[in-house]
């Protein structure tokens, strides 16, 4: 076995696990991972038998350090970056677990916060919409919220409301947010969510890793991610720490424009009540408006008392020819 850590394609036709890995230990332990490295958020693996002799290498790494502690391998590459990372090995609900992950990304699943149990907005009975394209979607398991699985005109989790797409979210990595950026898709993502009545952009990461990024200038990040607010202020880029931070925002915001958009059509209705009513009568005229009339017009009318009857009918024929 090399001394080297290897990343190689994973040829297997369907599999949600797209990349090998061989470490160095031992005989050497075989993986299928989701990613090529834990940066975002810990890496989901699972154990292979064999390595394929015709694999694809992505990346061949020479190792420094490679020693098991436990349930967990410490792995350190020769190379100055992303070069520290460990591998758990545990089991939950009778079956192996294998996460990788860094140490930024294991204390970035730990934010030390305790998330509320109270409902969004009070809302009981919120339905979220999740787009079929969603490959790992948010669960809400643990918020009192039903989901349902179905196309999406912009954003990955959506409130419907009539069959329309009232409020929408777009869930992103970092890693995806900087690409997106880079190539122009996001523009054209931004266009999309802000036809949307109430619309956002959440990132499963800190606002400060974007000056931490060493593929592409963070200033150009920074620049990219400032004009695209300015330019589509109805739809705000908010940062979360957590993928469970993230999936927090998302199931309160949804469940405000919820209530926003019940508190909208409870005024609307209200509004075509007032415009539907027939309209009020007009006031009766004054006797002193009556007497001015009167006396402009050179009709004697005695200064109290009621007014008599044909200089009433005169002033309203008056107003009605518009005359007043």
């Amino acid at each position: 076995m090399p001394d080297d850590f290897v990343i190689a394609r994973n040829a297997e036709p369907g599999s949600t696990l797209p990349y090998l890995l061989r470490i160095p230990l031992g005989d050497g332990i075989i993986l299928k991972a989701k990613d090529t490295w834990p940066r975002t958020g810990k890496v989901y693996c699972h154990r292979v038998e064999e390595w394929p002799d015709d694999a694809e290498i992505v990346e061949r790494v020479p190792v420094r350090s490679c020693v098991r502690r436990g349930a967990a391998i410490d792995l350190v590459l020769d190379r100055g970056r992303e070069n520290r990372s460990q591998i758990i090995i545990t089991n939950a609900r009778g079956r192996q677990m294998i996460f990788w992950q860094t140490a930024r990304t294991a204390k970035q699943a730990r934010p030390a916060v305790a998330l509320p149990g109270a409902r969004a907005s009070g809302v009981a009975d919120l339905e979220i919409a999740v787009d079929i394209r969603e490959r790992y979607p948010f669960t809400f398991a643990d918020r009192q919220a039903t989901t349902r699985r179905q196309p999406l005109s912009a954003g990955d989790y959506g409130l419907i409301v009539d069959g329309l797409l009232q409020a929408t979210v777009e869930r992103k990595s970092l890693a995806d947010l900087v690409t997106s950026l880079t190539t122009g898709k996001l523009k054209f993502q931004l266009t999309e969510l802000a036809a949307i009545p109430r619309a956002a952009v959440v990132v499963e990461e800190r606002y400060s890793e974007v000056f931490k990024l060493d593929h592409v200038r963070p200033s150009v990040v920074a620049d990219g991610i400032a004009e695209c607010q300015i330019r589509f202020p109805t739809v705000p880029i908010v940062f979360c720490e957590t993928r469970k931070l993230a999936q927090e925002w998302t199931y309160r915001f949804l469940g405000a424009a919820r209530v926003g958009l019940a508190e909208e059509m409870v005024g609307d209705l209200a509004l075509r009540a007032v415009q539907a009513a027939p309209p009020l009568a007009p006031a009766p005229p004054t006797p002193a408006a009556v007497r001015r009339w009167a006396s402009a017009h050179d009709i004697v009318v005695s200064d109290r008392g009621r007014i008599p009857a044909a200089v009433m009918d005169q002033y309203l024929e008056a107003c009605a020819r518009g005359a007043i």
